[in-house]
């Protein structure tokens, strides 16, 4: 008769038990598997961007001689009609000089300068420029004059016989002022200007369209210059009331800069104009030459300035909240990479705009948290670079989530 051999208990529960660790030792690792496990970023895709578009501006040239017209801080917006050949510039002449005396005898804004006596062979050019025609200004015997006040008189007044004092008393003689002009003009590009004397007088002295409006930057950029051209009138002692030859002067925002007027050269204006668009100062600078008197020329001038002025345009780029993306997330949370403020810039004439959008990973996120960038791309403008922001909560999706969507954002 065989014999039963009987087990403990703990023998046989042993098995059990290590399979129900096992099985629990397994569930723990899953749950902090998954509740641990990175998600992958969301996903980011970028929106269309519809571009905003300026036209090319259609400006009121006159029909004769040359002109040229430009917005300085406007990249690309020179503008020109008529011949591009050098003219005849008459006292335009005289803001060459202006700028050539000051580079040799400096003034800061709100400084006299040093004082000029009057000499007998300063005193003669009267008679001599008056025989020619030539406008003129009183220049009693013993005049003594600072230098600010013979620039007044020189450039309002158009004086002929003051310029040629200018010239004499800067350099010594009109032959080392000429030499001291042609260095000048070489130096700041004026390559298509040429200047044989200090007056205007002289048909030689020539420039074209183009030039005149650097030459325009150039005396604008001086403080002195822009503060004498852009004064209508003054007494000046000893030679008396002095009124500006620019009739212009202060209408339609014009600010100065230099008439000029010769039988071989016409009417002729060197002007400068401002203007506020879109909350911004805007210059004008141009050159119209040829006219047949001023009247005439003074109405183009104006036609011309309005149709440039109209053509400043403020183009939005985009508006605050505008969207540029979209994340998504394994567990549908869905929100927008929007500009966090609205941005415009001014610009002068056809414009086109292009938009490239980066947006960052992400995978969770705040409400206005920084996520990319869209940089706007402009016709003859800086590039414009706007923060990209969330628009609304890229939230964690929690721990039930992740344990009943295993390893689904991994």
């Amino acid at each position: 008769m065989s014999r039963v051999v009987r087990r403990p208990r703990s023998a046989v529960r042993r098995p059990v038990t290590i399979s129900v660790v096992a099985v629990l030792i397994l569930a723990i690792a899953y749950l902090v598997a998954a509740a641990v496990v990175p998600f992958s970023p969301a996903s980011a895709t970028t929106t269309s961007y519809a571009a905003p578009t300026a036209t090319l501006p259609s400006l009121t040239f006159p029909t004769y001689g040359a002109t040229a017209v430009e917005a300085p801080d406007f990249p690309e917006s020179l503008r020109t009609s008529g011949d591009t050949k050098p003219r005849s510039i008459a006292s335009i002449s005289k803001v060459v000089t202006a700028l050539v005396v000051l580079d040799a005898k400096p003034l800061a804004q709100g400084q006299a300068g040093p004082t000029i006596d009057f000499t007998s062979e300063m005193e003669g050019l009267y008679a001599k420029y008056l025989a020619v025609d030539g406008e003129v200004a009183p220049m009693p015997s013993g005049l003594r004059l600072s230098e600010y006040q013979t620039l007044q008189v020189m450039l309002m007044k158009s004086a002929n016989n003051y310029a040629g004092s200018l010239a004499i008393w800067a350099f010594g003689s009109l032959d080392a002022y000429k030499t001291a002009a042609a260095s000048w003009l070489h130096d700041h590009g004026l390559d298509d200007t040429s200047i044989q004397e200090p007056t205007g007088l002289n048909a030689a002295n020539k420039s074209t369209a183009t030039d005149l409006v650097d030459l325009g930057q150039l005396a604008l950029a001086n403080p002195v210059v822009k503060e004498v051209v852009g004064t209508k009138a003054v007494t000046v002692p000893g030679v008396g009331d002095i009124e500006n030859s620019n009739k212009l002067l202060g209408m339609d925002g014009v600010e100065g800069i230099k008439t000029g007027t010769l039988d071989e050269a016409g009417a002729c204006l060197l002007f400068a104009a401002t203007y506020e668009r879109g909350g911004k100062t805007v210059t004008v600078i141009g050159a119209m030459l040829g006219g047949v008197d001023h009247d005439t020329l003074d109405d183009d001038v104006q036609r011309l300035l309005h149709s440039v002025a109209d053509n400043f345009h403020v183009v939005t780029l985009t508006h605050a909240g505008q969207s540029f993306g979209t994340y998504s997330t394994p567990w549908k949370d869905e929100t927008d990479a929007v500009t966090k403020a609205a941005s415009e810039v001014l610009v002068w004439g056809k414009t086109t705009v292009k938009a490239t959008t980066k947006l960052d990973s992400v995978t969770t996120g705040t409400k206005g948290e920084r996520v990319g960038r869209v940089r706007f791309s402009i016709t003859d403008h800086e590039a414009v670079t706007v923060p990209l922001v969330l628009e609304q909560e890229i939230p964690d999706p929690g721990i039930w989530w992740r344990w009943t969507n295993p390893f689904e954002g991994a």
